[in-house]
């Protein structure tokens, strides 16, 4: 039935089990209209029947791999999601909710187009104006994962992390005060502490309603703190960087290493200073930090 369906369109179902195609056909149903059968699937998510066509097959699939393979709960995942762009406002085809921040993508997945190249660039302006850190495209025959390390920056995964996970388990990175010297002494276009900071001005504080000297001071006082943790000790990871946390992780983390620093630098900032930036801030801020050496 799958196989019929699909066979005109670029869509296929081989990534998926024998067992994935048969739980998601045992919620299909015919129906005789005009002397044409019409297939219906009752959707995992949305608990109504759907018309049963190549992209929605794909995407029962996917939503049936999501719940039994990955362990996410029905309350975390959300179908034509809504993507907002100025004025018009396009939906994915899957949305992962951020655990913290449920009206928040956490993983877009993106089927409508089933050409890599036109999917990785929806999934791109999708991943763009939510923020998500990871997406996923395809077709039922291939599947490409990825991480938005930074707003203009995609690097593959391996995988995505399941419920119990988090994107840093996934990436697993090993990132220790000898990686950061040497990715600063590679870098082609070094950029002065003093570019990044004007950069950070205009990009991510010019209109945070703050003190924007005194918030990027606690950030290179952080940032300092960190380093020199990790000079003290080589095999310490660094973490003053974006590891895969969401938004909210990331935040919490960067915060508690200013806390930490407070402790060791006494006099410098009051018990009761905190780093005044929105929860959608620390994603660009620590990304163009992180890789300097100071």
């Amino acid at each position: 039935m799958f196989e019929q369906i699909i066979s005109d369109s670029k869509y296929d179902i081989s990534i998926f089990t024998q067992a994935e195609i048969e739980s998601v056909g045992a919620n299909v149903t015919a129906a005789e209209t005009n002397g044409k059968t019409i297939y219906n699937v009752r959707c995992l998510i949305r608990d109504t029947n759907i018309r049963l066509k190549p992209e929605e097959i794909v995407r029962q699939l996917y939503l049936r791999r999501l719940m039994e393979t990955y362990g996410y709960v029905k309350n975390r995942i959300a179908v034509e999601f809504p993507v907002k762009f100025g004025s018009e406002t396009k939906r994915a085809d899957i949305v992962i909710r951020d655990k913290d921040h449920p009206e928040s993508a956490y993983i877009i997945i993106e089927l409508k187009k089933p050409k890599l190249k036109d999917g990785k660039d929806q999934l791109k302006s999708y991943c763009h104006a939510t923020g998500a850190p990871i997406g996923v495209w395809t077709n039922g025959g291939a599947i490409s994962y990825y991480h938005r390390k930074d707003p203009n920056y995609f690097v593959e995964l391996t995988d995505i992390p399941a419920q119990a996970e988090t994107l840093a388990d996934v990436l697993r990175e090993d990132f220790r005060m000898a990686d950061l010297v040497k990715k600063f002494n590679e870098q082609t276009e070094r950029k002065s502490l003093r570019q990044r900071i004007e950069e950070m001005e205009d990009e991510v504080l010019a209109n945070a309603g703050v003190d924007v000297f005194e918030e990027v001071f606690k950030l290179i006082f952080t940032k300092l703190f960190d380093e020199l943790e990790s000079t003290r000790n080589a095999t310490r990871q660094l973490q003053f960087r974006n590891t895969g946390q969401t938004e909210a992780e990331l935040n919490q983390k960067i915060q508690t290493l200013f806390d930490r620093a407070k402790n060791k630098w006494e006099d410098v900032f009051s018990d009761s200073d905190k780093i005044n930036l929105s929860r959608s801030h620390p994603f660009v801020r620590v990304s163009s930090l992180q890789d300097y050496y100071s």
